[in-house]
């Protein structure tokens, strides 16, 4: 029996389709390199009264930062940019408000990190379709999934 130290990590991810807005060049105070954050509107609710949560999200991985990066100048023209997405590892950012009506009260944000694209539809028009993954003939599962289910084991 071969001994491993491989760490095993349990993913938390978010599936849905919403709109892309904010898309940014974060440059952290200090130390630390400059990276790309988007916030995503994540619908939610009856399709004839859609609700939206926003979700500030730093993009990760080389694909999903392409397609951002491709997605901006749309963005930017205040065209709908929807897409079906993937985000990791949401969590709740507290903070106090510091202009406004608010001034001075507590607020919170939902973040996470963006992970994948599963397609694109600019003002209703497909722009982008990500290929399927191949699947594992043995037990008709995604690699991502038998992998997860692995790790999990």
């Amino acid at each position: 029996m071969a001994n491993t130290n491989e760490t095993a990590y349990f993913d938390l991810h978010t599936t849905g389709i919403g709109y892309l807005n904010r898309i940014r060049e974060v440059k952290p105070r200090g130390k630390g390199k400059p990276f790309l954050a988007v916030t995503v509107a994540a619908l939610h609710g009856s399709s004839d009264q859609v609700e939206y949560t926003y979700i500030d999200c730093n993009v990760v991985g080389a694909e999903a930062e392409k397609l951002v990066r491709r997605c901006q100048q749309a963005v930017d023209a205040g065209k709908k940019v929807l897409v079906s997405f993937r985000i990791g590892d949401i969590w709740a950012d507290s903070f106090t408000y510091e202009k406004g009506e608010k001034k001075g009260q507590p607020g919170a944000s939902l973040k996470g990190r963006l992970l994948f694209i599963g397609w694109i539809k600019v003002n209703g028009e497909l722009a982008y379709q990500a290929k399927p993954k191949p699947t594992d003939a043995t037990t008709g599962t995604s690699t991502d999934e038998s992998s997860a289910d692995s790790a999990a084991a």
